[in-house]
C-alpha cells in the first residue's frame, strides 16, 4: 500500500498489481502447461487447420507454444486460456488493441506452421 501514489484509481492499481504477479507466475511456471490448457490450444489448431487430418499430442503442442516468441506466447495465452478480449489484453499488457490481434493472428498462424512443420518431421 506505501506504493500507491494516487496517479490512477486505487481498484486500477490493484489490478495492475494483480496482473503482473499472474504474468510473473506465468513466466515461472509456463513448462508445466496443463494438459486440459493443451487440449484447448489443440481444438484451436485443428480448427484453423481443418485440411490437417492428423492430431497432435499434448507434448507436442506444449513445444510449439514455447517455441513462439514471449510476446506472441502472452498474447495467446491470455486469449486462449485465460478468457480475456482483446481490448483487457491491451490494457493488461500496455499495448494497442491493434496489436494485441495482431500478436494474436500472428501467434496462431506461427503455432499452427510449427505445428505442421513438427508433424512434417515425424513424416
Amino acid at each position: 500500500l506505501d506504493s500507491y501514489r494516487g496517479e490512477v484509481s486505487f481498484g486500477a492499481w490493484l489490478k495492475r498489481i494483480m496482473i503482473n504477479k499472474a504474468l510473473d507466475f506465468l513466466r515461472l511456471k509456463r513448462e508445466q502447461l496443463s494438459l486440459e490448457d493443451a487440449g484447448e490450444i489443440r481444438e484451436m489448431a485443428e480448427e484453423e487447420a481443418e485440411d490437417v487430418e492428423y492430431k497432435y499430442t499434448s507434448e507436442t503442442i506444449k513445444k510449439a507454444i514455447y517455441a513462439l516468441p514471449e510476446g506472441y506466447r502472452i498474447v495467446l495465452s491470455l486469449i486462449l486460456l485465460e478468457g480475456y478480449d482483446h481490448e483487457e489484453v491491451s490494457l493488461i499488457l500496455n499495448i494497442s488493441n491493434a496489436t494485441s490481434r495482431t500478436q494474436y493472428h500472428r501467434a496462431k498462424k506461427r503455432l499452427i506452421e510449427l505445428l505442421k512443420h513438427t508433424e512434417e518431421d515425424h513424416d
